[in-house]
């Protein structure tokens, strides 16, 4: 918001007001990313000690942890009059983040019955994309607010999820993992009865006795993940979320206004294409969610990232037709409303394929002694990606211009390529029998002892070759 700009980045809106600033470099300004990176660094620190706290006290105290720093930052930010007091807030929502995102998805893994884990996590993913449409839809009502405050709301109703997640967090039950994982056998058992439903439980609770028996011999998770048994979940849990920020797509989703102010949208409608784009991302979710576990996470996974590629190397082309290297040019309606249209088949790609199943997919691969340690990698690889393309990204765009995108799409291909040939399928595996799967892929099957597997062999596939 232009008011909003005024009040903290007066810098960025003097090259914005610049008629020799080159349309690439118009939003250039370090402090300015530094406001939206600064909450994915505290994010990353943050998941460190949410991993401890997750494995030793239970998911529920995370989520209240997280949801009472998110309240803190939110009032904080709506009060704001410097950038210090700005940046801090965006700092304690960043801890809100981290603990959220260690905790939630672990926690939906572990409710879930296999055979709809998929679709239920993927309820986080959808959370997250109908958060992003809200916030757009309040960022188009509060600027119309006269006197320039609105800015002030849109940061303040963060406040609102935030005491629903805190006061939530005491009304959802523990998980039966977690509460074996504390030592309480006979109360796991009866939590797991009621949460399935049914007394007829005890095939399942054996499974979990057995996953917590042997990570109670595992003292130190973080040691453990790196032995060779577990390279498979070390190295997914690692290159998936690093990957997920390579797609580009928190470029789109941070920046969408600012981007498309740049592409020469004017302020609302600069809003409203944010809008237009986070609805395509909430409808796409849904998508995700009836089908994943109906034909798995590597088709998916394979489908979303070449629908990717072609479309940021459409836009790339397009930009650079109408821009080319000074940066001088405009967009007629036709030209702008096409990179709208590119933009959104690229965004409903992510949003079924790389967005939700980059938080499934290492979620539900870790047995119970690496989970926390394995999550706390995904989110902290998650965060750092996140932290160094929000940081990097608008200085990138005055540098490469419309290269920006042929890089992005070319970290695509890499992604795709490599869920080809490395990631078997795991829809409908039980989380306690995940091993029989990284025993018959033709790659992993070399790190897993015989001893490691159990309920039986299971049928090759997921990148034979």
């Amino acid at each position: 918001m232009p008011s909003f700009l005024a009040h903290f980045f007066p810098s960025v809106v003097k090259k914005m007001k610049s008629v020799h600033e080159s349309e690439y470099c118009k939003f250039d300004s370090e402090l300015l990313t530094l406001f939206t990176s600064s909450l994915y660094l505290a994010a990353l620190v943050a998941s460190f000690a949410a991993s401890v706290i997750t494995r030793k006290f239970g998911r529920k105290p995370s989520m209240f942890i997280g949801g009472l720093s998110f309240l803190f930052g939110s009032i904080l930010n709506g009060v704001a009059n410097s950038i210090a007091l700005l940046i801090i807030g965006r700092l304690l929502l960043g801890v809100g983040v981290g603990f959220a995102n260690q905790s939630v998805p672990v926690y939906l893994s572990e409710m879930a019955p296999a055979k709809i884990r998929g679709a239920l996590n993927m309820g986080f993913q959808m959370a997250i994309t109908i958060g992003i449409l809200v916030a757009n839809l309040v960022n188009v009502g509060t600027a119309k607010i006269v006197g320039g405050w609105g800015w002030r709301v849109s940061l303040a109703l963060a406040a609102v999820p935030a005491v629903m997640m805190t006061v939530g967090s005491f009304f959802l039950p523990d998980t039966p993992n977690s509460i074996l994982e504390r030592g309480y056998t006979e109360k796991a058992k009866k939590m797991l009865q009621k949460v399935r439903g049914t007394d007829d439980v005890q095939e399942e609770f054996q499974d979990l006795v057995d996953a917590s028996e042997s990570a109670k011999m595992v003292d130190h998770p973080w040691t453990n993940i790196m032995k060779p048994q577990y390279r498979p979940q070390l190295v997914m849990c690692a290159l998936i979320p690093f990957f997920q920020q390579l797609t580009g797509i928190n470029v789109i989703m941070f920046y969408a206004p600012v981007l498309f102010k740049t592409l020469g949208f004017g302020d609302d409608a600069s809003l409203i294409s944010a809008v237009i784009s986070g609805g395509v991302n909430v409808l796409a979710t849904l998508v995700s969610i009836f089908t994943v576990d109906k034909f798995g996470r590597r088709i998916l996974f394979l489908e979303g990232g070449v629908q990717m590629f072609i479309c940021q190397i459409l836009v790339g082309t397009q930009i650079g037709v109408k821009f080319g290297l000074n940066g001088e040019g405009t967009l007629s309606k036709v030209d702008a409303n096409m990179i709208l249209f590119l933009i959104c088949v690229y965004v409903s790609a992510f949003a079924w394929s790389w967005g939700p199943l980059g938080w499934l997919v290492p979620s539900e691969i870790c047995p119970l002694e690496i989970r926390s340690a394995g999550q706390a990698i995904n989110v902290s690889v998650n965060m750092l990606f996140t932290f160094v393309i929000a940081q990097v990204f608008l200085s990138m765009l005055c540098h490469m211009k419309f290269g920006l995108f042929y890089f992005f799409a070319g970290f695509v291909l890499i992604m795709t390529v490599f869920i080809y040939f490395f990631l078997p399928e795991t829809k409908n595996v039980p989380i306690e029998e995940m091993n029989r799967v990284w025993k018959a892929h033709w790659f992993w099957t070399k790190y897993i002892p015989n001893e490691a597997v159990i309920g039986g062999p299971v049928e090759k596939h997921g990148g034979d070759v």
